[in-house]
């Protein structure tokens, strides 16, 4: 693996929302509406953030919601505990109104207790997510990794998962990104995403236990680096596309969850968080929770929205 001599920075760091999430999860820009949308997991709530007016809106849920991704028809597929669901959320002010959710498919998961974690759409518009066994310090490799598209909810594509996480996609959508942030595993792999939504076999990419923090949520940018938050260690780390560690930005709270590239320009990252058991050190507990936003100096892509018809078929003249 190439190696190179990472930077490491202190970058200017807004909060955004004064909303602190018991887990924040699953930060989503809609370019289309220009605001972003993002999830407190076990808070049982979807939210959404509009730069213009500071108006951070929530939807509470009948469930965990583990992570969102925006639908070509409008509104949101969202991963719950018990399916996928399209959300259809409605404006009523600072607490959302009228929140329509039908069931698009349910989960089958293989033992009491699951639920889906990380998860978003690929270039092409299928979605992808991960289920994992709620309770982590069962330590149970009993998740794995699905795909939802126009054929259905599929059966897992990879298993063996404890708490799958960092799904992203290369920026040509030929490469899926997929970790796993359970202290027990802390890897990233990637596999080769063929154009009928099959994987190749899986590869190493980085190895966490060298690097600080658990690879959790990720986002890859313009430049085809991948961004994933180290959570634990309060930090964001960019690796190139060969899996060198290029960036590390110190951030002011020890549980960053994932991360996502939003702004007119793309030249946003919004930064989600968990409010830990107990304080940690060094952090600044009153931001624990909080999304956070900052400038990286490069800028993101565009998220695909679910599409649920299948691709036209080509005809032959």
């Amino acid at each position: 693996m190439p190696t190179t001599s990472p930077t490491f920075a202190k970058p200017d760091v807004a909060v955004v929302s004064a909303a602190r999430a018991r887990v924040g999860e699953s930060p989503l820009w809609s370019a289309s509406e220009q605001v972003l949308w993002w999830v407190d997991i076990d808070g049982c709530a979807l939210h959404r953030f509009d730069p213009a007016t500071g108006l951070d809106a929530v939807w509470p849920t009948a469930e965990r919601l583990g992570c969102v991704a925006l639908h070509a028809q409008g509104g949101l597929l969202a991963a719950m505990e018990t399916g996928l669901f399209h959300l259809r959320p409605h404006m009523g002010g600072r607490v959302g109104g009228l929140l329509v959710s039908t069931l698009l498919a349910p989960a089958d998961h293989p033992r009491p207790g699951m639920r889906f974690n990380d998860g978003r759409c690929d270039r092409a518009g299928r979605f992808w997510a991960t289920t994992m066994v709620r309770d982590m310090s069962l330590s149970a490799a009993s998740g794995g990794l699905v795909r939802f598209d126009a054929r259905g909810l599929s059966a897992p594509l990879v298993q063996g998962l404890v708490t799958g996480n960092g799904l992203a996609f290369s920026p040509a959508g030929d490469v899926l990104y997929l970790s796993d942030s359970h202290p027990s595993v802390l890897q990233v792999w990637r596999y080769a995403l063929h154009a009928d939504g099959s994987l190749g076999p899986r590869r190493a990419f980085i190895d966490m236990r060298s690097h600080p923090g658990r690879p959790d949520g990720a986002a890859v940018d313009a430049d085809g680096c991948y961004w994933t938050c180290g959570n634990d260690a309060g930090v964001l780390l960019r690796f190139t596309p060969e899996g060198a560690l290029d960036r590390v930005l110190k951030l002011p709270v020890s549980k960053p969850s994932m991360c996502a590239f939003g702004g007119a320009q793309l030249d946003e990252l919004y930064i989600t968080s968990i409010t830990p058991n107990a304080p940690a050190a060094g952090f600044d507990p009153a931001l624990d929770g909080a999304v956070l936003m900052l400038r990286p100096g490069v800028r993101g892509l565009n998220e695909a929205a679910f599409t649920p018809d299948p691709p036209p078929q080509e005809t032959q003249p």
